[in-house]
């Protein structure tokens, strides 16, 4: 690949062709991912590739994840559709492609507030996960408007028996609420003890536990210095 030319698609994919390895792999696929290419690796061929929509979008349509996960690195985010988006999020099956594709797009895009409130409610458990990750956002960002006694009602109600996607959506925004919201902390903690979601959920050293009892407590104590 030349630095002076816009790639081809062919060219791009035979670039990650040769990136691929099969102990990568190996590892990703334990995580939920089908691929095989070193992030940093991509990334930096995204870097060399530059901001590129016509691309992003062949990339895309290949279906393969290396090729997705390049294809979020170099898209403009605000030159999709909502309902291209829409389309994107249901293809996007693996965990990393569809992770980038909410926080890398979606929420950099100005359809992630239409999407938030359509994904919410979706009966697929993986959409509607994407749903609650954009909802946690706000929940951080932007938190005027959005009714959070009643998430709080939502996620007690339904987050113990949700599906283990949809569930770590949920997890996160009652986190979320606790960690931002001193008035409703106490509510939340209760709330995460009781169903013990992600109690026993192995953390590396040096991360903080999913867990929101210990996600709240570890965050505010950084909070108050």
């Amino acid at each position: 690949m030349t630095t002076t030319t816009t790639p081809t698609l062919d060219e791009v994919m035979a670039e990650l062709a040769e990136l691929e390895d099969a102990r990568i792999r190996e590892v990703n696929s334990r995580h939920g991912d089908d691929h095989g290419v070193n992030l940093t690796a991509l990334r930096a061929v995204a870097k060399r590739v530059k901001k590129d929509q016509p691309l992003a979008v062949e990339l895309w349509a290949t279906g393969d994840s290396a090729a997705r996960l390049l294809a979020i690195l170099v898209c403009r985010p605000k030159e999709f559709s909502a309902d291209e988006l829409d389309a994107m999020l249901r293809q996007a099956r693996t965990r990393k492609v569809h992770d980038w594709l909410v926080g890398y797009v979606v929420m950099k895009g100005p359809h992630a507030e239409d999407l938030r409130v359509a994904w919410l409610d979706d009966p697929d458990p993986v959409v509607a996960s994407a749903g609650w990750a954009l909802t946690a956002d706000r929940v951080v960002k932007k938190p005027e408007g959005l009714d959070l006694s009643g998430l709080l009602d939502v996620i007690e109600a339904e987050m113990a028996d949700a599906h283990e996607r949809l569930q770590w959506g949920m997890n996160t925004c009652l986190a979320q609420i606790g960690i931002h919201h001193p008035e409703l902390r106490g509510r939340a903690l209760e709330i995460g003890e009781r169903l013990g979601v992600l109690r026993d959920y192995p953390t590396p050293r040096g991360c903080t536990s999913p867990y929101v009892p210990e996600w709240i407590g570890e965050m505010v104590r950084r909070q108050q210095g």
